[in-house]
């Protein structure tokens, strides 16, 4: 006879009890609670523009100044053509 180990059964294994699909749901009941409220965290998180302002303050005012660079150059482009 040959002796092999005994290991616990996986989810959706054949021969599993009652009490234990229900045990496995709960946990995965569990564990999609605690990750949809990290994922509301982090969609909060990253749509705060007060806060991503204040975090990238240099990087906006490089772009304002670019933008203005830009904009300054075409309208003097178009008084130049009339």
């Amino acid at each position: 006879m040959s002796s092999t180990p005994s290991r616990p059964p996986v989810a959706g294994a054949p021969g599993r009890s009652a009490a234990e699909i229900r045990r496995d749901i709960d946990l995965q009941r569990q564990q999609l609670g605690t990750s949809v409220e990290q994922l509301r965290g982090k969609v909060t998180e990253l749509t705060d523009w007060r806060r991503q302002a204040r975090e990238h303050k240099q990087e906006l005012i490089y772009a304002a100044a670019a933008v203005g660079f830009v904009v300054g150059g075409l309208a003097m482009l178009r008084r130049r053509r009339r």
